[in-house]
């Protein structure tokens, strides 16, 4: 099958890209320059350039490729997040999430394209509160904290359009916190490095719930999506969601860290702001129930723990 990976050079496609071609499907990556076209071409890929916020050179390279699917990555956070100006620190993204999406679903309808694979997202947007997992069917978070609520309608939205299209399959996929290689959480990526420093502390309780995925699972559940499973929204986590009580500690454990020291909620606010704080008392995980079963998919990495310890 001929595939479209629009963002084929950032994080998760780097994993994506070659598990498709060993999947058997001729794939294209849409990049904004040609300096990454040497390496998707080294595996085996075709490559079209353009900015997914140019509609016109989207449409151009979409028609060229010709794919019967295509695979929505795009993503602009190279620059870490400042959880005290987080909708400022998402902005480019979610123009890639509203804009992007409407350009790529336009050139999609000029090309024939019969099915589009999105990338969303699944940790602060699901609803605070309640159960420690969130289901597909739960609703994202009614009362976003102020701060996140640009990025919030950018999601909305993009699910929305996506899902509602009449005559393309939208098939939405919630990617958990990714780690792995080139990630954050990944040798050498910030978090390591600040846990590895005692730079990241345990905030307020820790009760905030973080579910993960490997970039190689999320990468397999992915390519089951081009082809299998019906339009729709589907989680796609590791079957172990935890406190950042337990993840935190235990991953300065696997690092050979000290022990992060723990400080008061009101304390952190002044340094990373509410939505800091959220994230490590208040935010939800992501149940991988329906993805499971849609795409008979089992993540390698079935814990974070394994992951945290072998996929770095």
């Amino acid at each position: 099958m001929k595939v479209l990976v629009a963002g084929a050079t950032g994080g998760l496609g780097r994993s994506l890209v070659p598990k498709l071609i060993a999947a058997g499907h001729e794939v294209t990556g849409m990049i904004r320059s040609e300096s990454g076209a040497a390496g998707l071409r080294a595996q085996g890929a075709g490559v079209v350039i353009a900015d997914g916020l140019d509609a016109a050179a989207v449409k151009a390279a979409v028609v060229s490729a010709r794919p019967e699917v295509v695979i929505h990555q795009m993503t602009a956070l190279k620059g870490g997040i400042n959880f005290k100006k987080f909708d400022q620190s998402f902005a480019l993204t979610n123009r890639l999430r509203t804009e992007g999406t409407d350009n790529l679903l336009a050139a999609s309808h000029a090309a024939g394209v019969r099915r589009i694979v999105v990338a969303s997202y699944a940790g602060w947007n699901l609803q605070r509160g309640g159960s420690t997992t969130k289901t597909e069917a739960d609703p994202l978070d009614p009362n976003p904290a102020p701060g996140t609520r640009q990025s919030m309608d950018a999601l909305r939205r993009l699910e929305a359009t996506v899902t509602g299209d009449k005559e393309i399959e939208g098939v939405v996929l919630r990617y958990a916190s990714f780690y792995g290689p080139g990630g954050t959480i990944g040798k050498g990526g910030e978090t390591i490095e600040l846990i590895q420093k005692g730079k990241l502390p345990l905030v307020g309780d820790g009760s905030g719930i973080w579910s993960f995925i490997h970039y190689d699972d999320a990468a397999d559940a992915t390519v089951r999506a081009v082809t299998t499973g019906a339009p729709g929204i589907y989680q796609i986590a590791d079957d172990d969601p935890a406190a950042a009580a337990v993840w935190v500690p235990e991953l300065a454990r696997i690092l050979g860290a000290k022990a992060p020291r723990k400080i008061p909620a009101w304390l952190a606010k002044l340094a990373i702001g509410q939505v800091g704080v959220d994230f490590f008392t208040k935010i939800r995980g992501a149940d991988n129930s329906l993805a499971k079963d849609t795409f008979s998919w089992q993540p390698r990495y079935a814990s974070w723990r394994q992951g945290f310890r072998h996929g770095l």
